[in-house]
Parts: C-alpha cells; structure tokens; sequence
C-alpha cells in the first residue's frame, strides 16, 4: 500500500531545479518576513493546460488568471496520503475563509488526477465536492496529464503487482500556492496541521 515515506521519496525527486533549500524555505516559510520573496519566486513551475472538470468543461490555466491557486495532484483511489493532504488543504482554507473571507475569496483550490485511466470528470467531479465546495477537479487524456505533471515537476507512476487487476499510483505531494499571474509562490506544508496551511495562505494571498 502506498505510504507517506513513498511519496516523500517522490516529492524530493519532483525537480532537479526545485533544490534542497528552497523546500526548507518553502516548510520553514511560517518564520520568515511575509515581505520578503516567496520561496519558490522564480522557480520553473506551471504552465498552460487544458484539462477537462467535473461537468466535462474544458478547462484553461487562464480561466484561473487573476485568482491564486493552490494546486495538489493526486487520484480518487488514493488509500492514504492523498485523502489526508486535501482534508488538510481544505480545512486550511476554510479556516482562512473565516478569519479573512475577502482574501480567501481569491485562492482556488485545484485537485489534478495522475489517474486519467480511472479518474473520470465524474468521478473527479464527485471526489473533490467531498473535501470543498469550490475545490475544482480535473483530469483529461494520459498525455495532457503528463505535460501538465511535468510542468509542475510532479513525478507520478503505475505500481501494479504481477496478475493483479488493482493498481496503485506513485506520484509527487507537493501542493503549490500559485499566483495571480500563475507563477509559483510556495509549498503548503500539507505536514503539518490545517491551521499552518491558514497561516502560509495568510502570509500571500494579498
């Protein structure tokens, strides 16, 4: 069964230009001026897409412009990790909602499936209601999945046991705050509790 240590290892491997300092900066950012530059300012992460929603919408990163974002990839079959990480994003953001609705009004939270064979618009559209009413699920072909993974340096993999129907997937848990304008601001410490993912989002979102 897939395991946070798994998916730690995928995190540290998601990008060669993601460096060790910078994801310290980006879990120790709750102890830095929130005037200074953002932990991940400058890194090459994100990009165009076109993603498919819920309600078979195509999607663009620009129907998001304007907005942050706070991005998570996973899959709805996830065991473990995946399910834990965005209960924490939510209750993050809803404990935002509640002390500042405005600024929280602008952050969109975006759940993208590794899982396109299993992950439907429907069924993405089902999974991510159960975690927030405006968390925005998308998936879309294999190779639309791949580019855009790519393009956030998150890695992600089949784990299917020889004869075995079920299968499992590896993949990255980073979860990025992204920007107006789309350009990466910093990780949410998705390690921590809801109320350090309030704080993280109360240090950026202007």
């Amino acid at each position: 069964m897939a395991n946070r240590t798994m998916h730690s290892f995928a995190r540290l491997a998601a990008a060669p230009m993601l460096s060790l300092a910078l994801l310290l900066a980006a879990c120790g950012g709750a102890q830095q001026d929130a005037g200074k530059e953002p932990p991940l300012a400058g890194a090459r992460i994100g990009g165009a897409f076109a993603l498919t929603d819920g309600a078979g919408r195509t999607v663009r990163d620009t129907d998001f412009a304007g907005k942050y974002r706070v991005v998570y990839f996973g899959y709805t079959y996830c065991p473990d990790v995946c399910p834990v990480d965005l209960q924490k994003i939510a209750a993050g953001l809803k404990a935002f909602e509640g002390t500042h609705p405005e600024l929280a009004a602008k952050v969109v939270p975006i759940f993208v499936t590794v899982d396109p064979e299993r992950d439907t618009p429907e069924v993405v559209g089902r999974y991510v209601t159960a975690f927030h009413p405006r968390m925005v699920g998308l998936t879309g072909t294999p190779q639309a999945i791949a580019e855009v993974a790519r393009a956030y340096a998150v890695p992600f993999a089949k784990r299917q046991d020889p004869g075995s129907t079920e299968y499992l997937m590896d993949h990255g848990t980073q979860a990025y705050l992204m920007g107006p304008d789309g350009k990466p601001i910093a990780l949410l410490p998705t390690d921590q509790d809801p109320q350090a993912i309030a704080h993280e989002l109360e240090r950026w979102v202007r």
